[in-house]
């Protein structure tokens, strides 16, 4: 089963790939131009539609329809959007399968180390785009940001960050194990999902302000900003609840593990930063004065902080939550 799980997860990697060509396609395609041919102003008296749908001068000479190759081109955008979103989906589910099947092969829930937690966050954020999808399909072209964010976390936890199966050190034996976790990862992979909108906001405000330099120019083909802002909001809104109940979970569990239920630890000083700074976007956002451009460089920065408690604290810091292997 291990190597099964190893299996799909490369699968996995390679499917969120070919989903964000197919984004990446669609991004394109929507930001072709297509010049029409049209013949001089001399030849187009007394034209007439032809039976394919076509101008047909007094010559004879047929003169392409403005509109068609356009419309071939929005087909075509559209088409590899929908094969896009249809990969993110299949990838979507090997991930589970990889999950699953690592689960199965440890016996135990599926995320005792980083590995196992980027994968499992990654998919959790992948699953809920897909939901985002279905409720507004208008947002798809954020999927080419969504998927770049997979391939870089999944690769990343497959090249980089890899751990064989072993089973768990006594100290994480407990039912707050599924409890704390669960809900942590759950809420990461919202915040996650939650960065993408608001880093897309960013570039889409500048753009409707008239900025048209690097990286502005990527973003005229994205959804409008004020979308892109709610949906930042109603992700980290919805998340940040299951963060504190993660967070009050943990040091209910460390008072019964280790006799106290906060120590300053890294790991629980670095998600207090992240606890401030995301209740700080929330209030921020409910305030009328503030800018939403200061509102989406909470968000981002509130998940950089998340990052820092990831990778940061467990590579670079020892602590009482070093346990859980790299």
């Amino acid at each position: 089963m291990s190597a099964l799980s190893d299996q799909l997860v490369s699968i996995t990697t390679m499917v969120y790939l070919l989903a964000m060509i197919g984004h990446a396609v669609e991004y394109a395609l929507g930001n072709s131009r297509t010049v029409a041919v049209t013949a001089p102003a001399r030849e187009l008296v007394g034209a007439a539609v032809g039976a394919g749908g076509g101008v047909v001068t007094e010559r004879g000479t047929p003169v392409a329809d403005p509109a068609g190759p356009a419309q071939r081109t929005a087909r075509r955008a559209e088409l590899a959007g929908r094969i896009g979103v249809g990969l993110t989906a299949l990838g979507a589910a090997l991930h589970l399968a990889g999950l699953v099947t690592r689960g199965i092969a440890a016996e135990r829930m599926p995320w005792g180390n980083m590995y196992e937690f980027v994968l499992t966050v990654s998919f959790i954020g992948v699953v809920a785009w897909l939901v985002v999808l279905v409720k507004v399909p208008s947002l798809r072209r954020l999927g080419l940001f969504l998927t770049l964010v997979m391939v870089l976390l999944v690769a990343t936890a497959e090249l980089v960050l890899y751990t064989p199966i072993v089973p768990l050190v006594p100290a994480l034996n407990s039912y707050w194990f599924i409890v704390h976790v669960s809900t942590i990862v759950f809420a990461s992979g919202l915040f996650l999902l939650g960065a993408v909108p608001a880093v897309a906001y960013l570039m889409r405000a500048g753009y409707e302000r008239g900025k048209r330099s690097f990286p502005y120019t990527l973003a005229k083909r994205l959804p409008a900003a004020a979308s892109m802002e709610r949906l930042t909001f109603v992700l980290h809104a919805f998340a940040f609840p299951i963060f504190t109940f993660a967070v009050i979970a943990g040091a209910v569990w460390a008072e019964a593990a280790w006799g106290r239920p906060w120590g300053w630890d890294p790991k629980e000083t670095w998600s207090f930063i992240s606890w401030v700074i995301y209740a700080g976007y929330l209030h921020a956002r409910a305030t009328p004065s503030v800018k939403r451009n200061l509102v989406a460089w909470l968000a981002i920065l509130g998940f950089a902080t998340m990052m820092m408690n990831l990778f940061g604290v467990n590579i670079f810091f020892t602590g009482l939550h070093s346990y859980a292997d790299v």
